[in-house]
Formats: C-alpha cells, sequence, structure tokens
C-alpha cells in the first residue's frame, strides 16, 4: 500500500464517508478510543437542532429525525425531515450552511412515513477536486456545492434534475419519493425511488432504477425493475401485468463493490402490497436482491425471496458485503437481511447461496382473485433470527386478564406459520411490516464474521375488504384503484399489546458457521412499563423496542444504537451485554454513527425526535 492510499484509507477510517460507514453497509468503525470499559463515561458534546415546524398553508409536518450524517473533510453533512441539508463543524455542532429544498411545498408526501429522510450521499470531481453532496428529495435528485451549500448549476437544470421524467410511463409526480441516499459509483449517481403503500392504481409510480452522470445529470442507464416486453423475467407477470403495476422500487438503500463495480438492490413488493389478483405470476424482480453492473445497469444474477408478495415483506435493508470463511473456505458475500427474519447469504460475484435455500410448501389464499404462490424460499443456514408465525402462545401474559384477553383477541383472526396469507377474516403475521430487520440493516464485524441486527418483533394484522370508492375521502380518490384492499387492525388493546415481550432484539448472526451466537433484548418500552394496568406487575427488566433503526459497531467492541428506543444503547459485541444506556429526551430512531472529531476526540451521534422537537445529539467521553 502506497504512503498515499495508506493516507486516504486513515483519514476515512477518521471519518464516516458514506451513510451505512462505506459503500457495503458495514456500519463499522476502526476507531478505539471509545471502549467497553469507558463506554460509561460518555456525555452529551453538543446538540444541532432542524428546527422544522408545521406549516398548515402547505399542510404539511416534519416526521421522524431519521438521518444518519457524514463526515468528510472535517464537515458533517446531514439531512433533514423536509429534505435540507445543512454542513456543520462536527467538533462543535457549529451550523456552516443550510440548504432548503422546499419540498414540503408540494404537500405532504402520501406514505406511511411522512416526511422523514435518511442521509446523503458525497461526489468528488476528479478534474478539480471539488466536493459535492447529493439530495435526492422526492421527485428531484439535487447536487450542492459541498463548501457553500449551493446548487451547482452544471448539474441538471441549475443544480436540479426532475426525477419524475423519463420513467417506463407519466406519473404523478407528488406521488414518488426517497427516503434512502443514493449510490456514487465513479461519475455516476445511482438511485431508485419510493412510492407510499397506500398507493394501489394502474400505472402509478414504478421502480425504475436509475443512474445519472455526476457533471452533467444526463441520464446513463435504467434498469426496469419490472422487466418490459423482451426483457428477462417479463413472462412472470400474466395477464400483461407488467404493462401497469408499479412500486417494485428501490427504496432501501443500495450497497456496492467498488473494486468489482458491482451494485446490490433490495427491490420491494409489487403494487397491490397484500393482494394480487390483478398481477399473477411470481413477479420478477419484487422481493429480489438484483446484482447489476454499475457501469451499465446490466444484470449479473438476482435472488427472489418472496414469491408474488403478499404481506409486504419488502427487503428494507442495505445488503451487507462481507467476507467470511465457511468450512476453511474465503468467501466474498452479500448477505440480504429480510423483515421475514431472515439471511439470505450469496457469493458475492456468481450469487450463488452459500448454503442450501429450499423452496417450501406454505398455505394458500382464500381472497376471491388471488392466486397465491404455492411455495416460498426458505435458507437452512443460518436460522431465523426472529420469531416467525404466531400462535395462542404468543398471548400477552403479564396477567392472566390480561392473558385472557389477549387470547380473545388473537382467536378473532386466522393464525399460522410464516406466510400465512392475508384474509378475509384477517389474518395476524409475525413478524409484521417493520420486520424483523429494517432499513437500519446490520452492522458487520470482519474480525470476528459476526453480523449485528436490531430486530422488530410486532405483529400487523392484514383483513381484507372489497374496496368501495364511497369509503375513500374525496382527497385521496386518485390513490386508490384496486379490488381488494388492506385494512390493518390495531395490535393492541387500551395500550396494552396482543403479544407477549419482547418487542426488540439485538441478535448476533456468526456468518462462519451459519449460526446465532446469542440473542438479547434490545431497548424497552416506558409507555407500556407505566400502564396503569401493569402497576405493580413484575416485567422483564428489558422489554425490547419496535423500530427500524440500526446499530453501529467499533473495532474496539461496541455495538451503539437507539432503534426507537428513547435512550442511547452500548452492548458489548462478545456476548451482548448491555453496558451503557443514557435515557434521552426524544426516540433515537436514526442508526448511529462515529467519527474522529479536529481536536482527536471519538464522537458518536444520532438524531432524534419526530415532529417539531428534533436534535441530533453528539457524545464523547468526558
Amino acid at each position: 500500500m502506497s504512503v498515499a492510499t495508506l493516507a486516504v484509507v486513515t483519514a476515512s477510517a477518521q471519518q464516516w464517508p458514506h451513510h451505512a460507514a462505506d459503500q457495503g453497509a458495514s456500519h463499522y468503525s476502526s476507531l478505539e478510543q471509545i471502549t467497553t470499559a469507558n463506554v460509561n463515561q460518555l456525555q452529551v458534546a453538543w446538540e444541532w437542532k432542524p428546527n422544522e415546524k408545521n406549516l398548515p398553508q402547505f399542510g404539511t409536518r416534519p416526521g421522524a429525525f431519521q438521518s444518519t450524517p457524514i463526515v468528510i473533510d472535517n464537515v458533517m453533512y446531514v439531512s433533514t425531515m423536509y429534505y435540507g441539508v445543512a454542513a456543520l463543524d462536527p467538533a462543535t455542532g457549529r451550523e456552516l450552511w443550510r440548504y432548503d429544498s422546499k419540498a414540503y411545498e408540494d404537500g405532504q408526501p402520501p406514505n406511511g412515513t411522512g416526511y422523514v429522510h435518511r442521509g446523503v450521499a458525497a461526489w468528488r470531481d476528479s478534474s478539480t477536486g471539488s466536493l459535492r453532496i447529493i439530495l435526492n428529495a422526492r421527485y428531484k435528485l439535487i447536487q450542492l456545492d459541498a463548501k457553500t451549500g449551493t446548487p451547482v448549476s452544471s448539474f441538471g437544470a441549475n443544480g436540479v434534475v426532475d426525477l419524475s421524467a423519463g420513467l417506463v410511463w407519466a406519473i404523478n409526480k407528488k406521488h414518488y419519493t426517497n427516503t434512502s441516499p443514493p449510490v456514487v459509483y465513479k461519475d455516476l449517481i445511482i438511485l431508485g425511488n419510493g412510492v407510499g403503500d397506500r398507493l394501489t392504481y394502474k400505472n402509478d409510480p414504478p421502480g425504475d432504477v436509475r443512474a445519472f452522470n455526476a457533471r452533467t445529470g444526463k441520464l446513463a442507464w435504467t434498469f426496469h425493475t419490472i422487466p418490459q416486453r423482451g426483457e428477462f423475467g417479463n413472462n412472470t407477470w400474466d395477464g400483461g401485468s407488467w404493462q401497469f403495476t408499479g412500486h417494485t422500487n428501490v427504496w432501501a438503500p443500495m450497497s456496492l463493490d467498488e473494486e468489482r463495480g458491482l451494485l446490490y438492490m433490495p427491490v420491494s413488493t409489487p403494487s397491490n402490497d397484500y393482494y394480487g389478483g390483478r398481477r399473477p405470476g411470481q413477479n420478477l424482480f419484487a422481493e429480489s436482491i438484483v446484482c447489476l453492473d454499475a457501469n451499465t445497469g446490466q444484470r449479473k444474477w438476482h435472488y427472489q425471496v418472496v414469491h408474488h408478495g403478499l404481506w409486504d415483506y419488502d427487503p428494507a435493508s442495505p445488503p451487507n458485503l462481507v467476507t467470511m470463511t465457511v468450512d476453511g473456505k474465503r468467501i466474498d458475500a452479500v448477505v440480504l437481511l429480510t423483515k421475514q427474519g431472515f439471511a439470505f447469504v450469496f457469493d458475492r460475484v456468481s450469487g450463488k447461496p452459500v448454503w442450501p435455500i429450499e423452496e417450501r410448501p406454505v398455505p394458500r389464499s382464500d381472497v376471491p382473485g388471488e392466486a397465491s404462490w404455492p411455495t416460498q424460499p426458505f435458507p437452512t443456514k443460518p436460522p431465523a433470527f426472529e420469531s416467525q408465525g404466531v400462535t395462542l402462545d404468543e398471548a400477552f401474559d403479564a396477567t392472566p386478564e390480561l392473558k385472557q384477553r389477549a387470547v380473545a383477541e388473537l382467536e378473532k383472526y386466522r393464525l399460522g406459520p410464516l406466510y400465512t396469507p392475508p384474509s378475509m377474516q384477517g389474518t395476524v403475521v409475525l413478524p409484521g411490516v417493520i420486520g424483523g430487520a429494517n432499513w437500519g440493516g446490520g452492522a458487520f464485524d470482519p474480525a470476528s464474521g459476526r453480523l449485528y441486527v436490531k430486530t422488530t418483533r410486532q405483529p400487523a394484522i392484514f383483513k381484507m375488504e372489497r374496496f368501495d370508492v364511497a369509503t375513500q375521502p374525496k382527497d385521496r380518490l386518485d390513490e386508490v384503484d384496486a379490488e381488494y384492499v388492506n385494512r390493518s387492525q390495531p395490535t393492541a388493546i387500551d395500550g396494552i399489546p396482543i403479544i407477549k415481550p419482547p418487542y426488540g432484539n439485538l441478535v448476533a448472526l456468526d456468518l462462519n458457521r451459519g449460526a446465532i451466537a446469542w440473542k438479547v433484548p434490545f431497548g424497552d418500552t416506558p409507555q407500556l412499563r407505566s400502564h396503569a394496568a401493569l402497576k405493580g406487575v413484575k416485567l422483564p427488566e428489558r422489554l425490547g423496542a419496535a423500530g427500524a433503526a440500526g446499530v453501529i459497531l467499533t473495532k474496539s467492541g461496541l455495538i451503539l444504537g437507539g432503534g426507537n428506543d428513547a435512550a442511547l444503547n452500548a452492548f458489548d459485541a462478545r456476548d451482548g451485554r448491555e453496558l451503557w444506556r443514557y435515557v434521552l429526551p426524544r426516540e433515537a430512531g436514526a442508526t448511529p454513527m462515529t467519527y474522529l472529531d479536529a481536536n482527536g476526540r471519538q464522537v458518536v451521534v444520532i438524531a432524534t425526535g419526530r415532529g417539531e422537537d428534533t436534535a441530533l445529539v453528539a457524545f464523547a467521553l468526558k
């Protein structure tokens, strides 16, 4: 390794240049200043507040603060709920500049999360050395000068590319959004898009993944996640459904093997999430991991992890690029963590499963017009890392009375193993739509071969109803055109969940052995602990926290995360022992990050809160 290369690697290790630490989504830092022995000495070093407000004139309100900042050249860049960007001094939190995309002028996005954004990307112009910040704000791709925060006029139209143009069909641009940062490869900016689950009409926004030239903003290539006429996989969409089925998008973070030029995409569910009567067939490339040549957008390999999806089990986690040793053989692999609690592990280049994946029969749907797929893929290793399927044994049982009530509620619905389909009666599914694993993904330790995952253990109830346009709010008449829709049912009674805790776990997967090394509850649910019906009732030490955010890992053996708990938590990577817990005034709904500031101090930062009460909170040793 040359001196220059070593300097770049060292600088990168001290910073956090990508949303997930690196392009391979490791969520790993080689910093060792904060250790298992001194983590309990962390204290708040500074805070920065986005100060975004409800805007009645546009009908908008900020959602949860879920952004993970990046740090490059001793400057921090963070996206805000309203798709703005701020540059901060990472030593003090002092604001250097602020960019307002004015995304709120298009009203509230029609999705379940509202206004949330999870991070930005950066591109350095090799011809000038200039650093650019890349922001995907709903239907706009924006390039900013990293020094000033002003749009770069040579990119697109005065710094902006209209992402609603050039798709496989024309769309309502207000139905198109983005929450995850793009991928930058060489001089290409690669991104997918988000579409609200409640949008279920013919030709709702499609999931085309596209690459744009980083200098000009011109389109470089397009990959159709729903194969068009003559493309591989088109025959898996029966009845011509490929011509009008939308979604099948990549809203979650993507990963990149920079050395090989391979892009890994977790492709989501088609429209309608819970009823596939209009889209008969296997439905490639929905609910698949797809590997593309990042230079050209050509498919190298794929694997579909759910056939003809009906459960909103879209892969939500950025695929983890790992190097593991199985039976003495070193393997460059990619791991796809899923909402249903599986870790699918493939050879990174060939796409061959590292361990066999079996197609097993699953229950069939009895919803009129639905032709559910008869089998689904089950990895043989590692074992499922979260609870799957529902029986009455899952009923909340802190007291006999509450257990009786929970059992009575569960008995109203259909129960069964994983992949029991939605029904007219209503089906209780576990994991629910959050997971399992979600957009927080996993943190990988290159030394031990372990992958650490913060999970959610929370059910959902899918009750199908024939759609009646008369029940649709007048301002949403353009959002649904479907035979059947899901009317989600509450999974708690008077604030008491119908299933027992824990509601979130931290799991260590030993990838070298294909086994679970340990599993512990993660975080707590304070509102349940303080419930009047549980006064005087002995509850578990940790109830677990449901939430989609993830954890990070440091070389010193620390796992750090919030995961929707109102705290920052630290665990020992060796055994899952909780080492430290700092209670926050707001929920910690983002994945944290860590870096060395200009004073040589290791800092941990996490975004907290939602709505008008949000803050980026930095911690350092006393």
